[in-house]
């Protein structure tokens, strides 16, 4: 990953990353400040994210909102990764969109406490343990999606603006790059967001603001109990809208979750953090928020900006959320979008993988693996859903898995015992794929009498290949030759006692 040292190297008097609990940041008051800041600077950047992900679900800004605060405190409790952020994100807003829009916010709401109910029992099925099959393209290409994501992302808050928000962002980007080279005490993106915050105040700039983009909430969320009916009409309306918004926050968390192991050289539970996430959205949904997953734009400002390894920090960006929103709010509403677009360009800049895309590096990869990526991220673009990416980007690489691995199998004739006998013996890992062309590589016509076919050095790995072997059997029976396999080993036996039970001939 293309992550800088400095973030990541612990300096004199922190802890290593494997023991940055919350006790150990307790006792520390420097890390203590490190995470408080760095959950500041989060629940600043979460509050126009929220804002226009409620607007691009339908909903109102409250409902985003409460979704950011209550995640956010939930996750820092009942979450697997630490100092991951989790709110109400674009992805879920377009999943579930469909239901405000037909049915109201009542059955929204239902949709969201569903979708909880599903990410913990697939969490209690292993969903997390398929993390693993995840090629490095794929993560590769999921970075490169979302750093790409992050920055388009700012493009509208840069189209027919006033001409001061230009300078202004040129100005917070410098300050991004140059604080973190003179302190580390203060996350970059809180000293751009109170400096640019504070000279629009002062001078009287008349510029884009977070009030611009929706009224903020004077009060508390409050218990919320979905008015539908408890009936299977209800089920049949909200299960498909609340499965699909399961699967694309697991997703989304899953893989946020190893990009920030990967950052702090850590690991996660990510079976915890499964069934985490679908307490978050219950708890979120009984007081009236749209649900959501990992945040993964403000999960880097957390990490990798406000260089946070702890709940604390997690825990910090939903407390402080709330009070920003309901106690601070005519303050808040003064922020200049520049700022916050400044900020996001860096996070988009750190978080890209440059080195994936040097020429030098595309000239060395196999075209598989570039494929992949590039799948991933073009898939991700386009319909602007990591999950879909993330989706597809596996999909080609198990046909290209497929295709390497057919190519290992092979059937080499060893020798003529006598003249009423030969032995062929077989090689490599038989599956679907390779084991379809098994059935072309013997001389049925001219082979003598009696057939070994020796698989010593084979596997047989699924039912495909019992039948393609069942067949080659067919052949030879049906010029009156006999055949005998021999050589299979005791996984291959178990697939083997398939055989005559598939249809082979019939």
């Amino acid at each position: 990953m293309n992550t800088e040292p400095s973030l990541l190297t612990p300096e004199p008097g922190e802890l290593p990353d494997d023991d940055h609990t919350v006790l150990s940041a307790l006792r520390s008051p420097k890390r203590l400040r490190i995470e408080i800041l760095a959950g500041l600077a989060v629940a600043l950047a979460l509050i126009p994210e929220a804002i226009s992900f409620s607007i691009l679900a339908g909903v109102d800004p409250r409902v985003g909102l409460y979704a950011a605060f209550t995640m956010a405190v939930t996750i820092a409790f009942v979450g697997g990764r630490r100092a991951m952020i989790s709110g109400a994100t674009g992805a879920i807003a377009l999943v579930i969109a469909p239901v405000v829009a037909e049915y109201g916010i009542d059955y929204f709401i239902a949709t969201v406490l569903l979708a909880g109910v599903m990410q913990i029992a697939l969490s209690l099925v292993g969903v997390a343990k398929l993390m693993r099959f995840l090629p490095r393209s794929v993560m590769v290409g999921f970075v490169n999606a979302l750093a790409i994501l992050i920055f388009t992302a700012q493009f509208p808050e840069l189209v027919g603006v006033p001409w001061l928000v230009y300078p202004l962002v040129v100005l917070g980007i410098a300050i991004m790059v140059l604080v973190p080279r003179m302190t580390k005490s203060i996350p970059a993106p809180l000293v751009v967001i109170v400096l640019l915050t504070a000279g629009a105040v002062v001078f009287g700039l008349d510029l884009p603001t977070v009030g611009d983009k929706g009224d903020l909430p004077s009060s508390l969320p409050s218990w919320f109990i979905p008015d539908v009916p408890f009936n299977i009409e209800t089920l049949q309306i909200i299960a498909p809208f609340a499965f699909a918004m399961a699967l694309v926050g697991l997703i989304e968390s899953l893989m946020t979750a190893k990009l920030v192991d990967d950052i702090t050289d850590s690991h996660s539970d990510k079976t915890r953090e499964s069934w985490g996430q679908g307490v978050a959205n219950i708890v979120s949904g009984f007081f009236g928020g749209m649900g959501g997953c990992a945040m993964i734009g403000q999960t880097m400002i957390n990490v990798k900006a406000g260089r946070a390894r702890t709940r604390i920090s997690t825990f910090s960006a939903g407390v402080f959320l709330l009070i920003l929103v309901v106690g601070l709010g005519p303050v808040v509403a003064l922020i200049p979008m520049a700022a916050l677009v400044a900020v996001m360009i860096m996070v988009s800049v750190g978080t890209m993988d440059w080195h994936s895309v040097k020429p030098s590096t595309l000239r060395q990869m196999p075209f598989s693996a570039t494929a992949i990526m590039g799948t991933t991220v073009a898939v991700t673009i386009v319909t602007h859903n990591l999950a879909y990416g993330v989706i597809l980007g596996v999909v080609v690489a198990t046909i290209f898995f497929a295709q390497r691995v057919s190519r290992f199998s092979h059937v080499v004739p060893v020798t003529m015992l006598d003249d009423d006998t030969c032995v062929y013996a077989v090689h490599g890992v038989l599956f679907f794929a390779s084991s379809n062309d098994l059935v072309y590589q013997f001389d049925y016509a001219n082979d003598p009498q009696n057939v070994i076919i020796d698989i010593t050095d084979a596997q047989i790995y699924d039912s495909s290949t019992v039948a393609a072997l069942d067949a080659i059997v067919l052949k030879y029976h049906q010029r009156g030759k006999n055949v005998e396999i021999i050589g299979i080993d005791e996984h291959s036996a178990k697939w083997h006692a398939l055989s005559g039970k598939l249809g082979a001939g019939h």
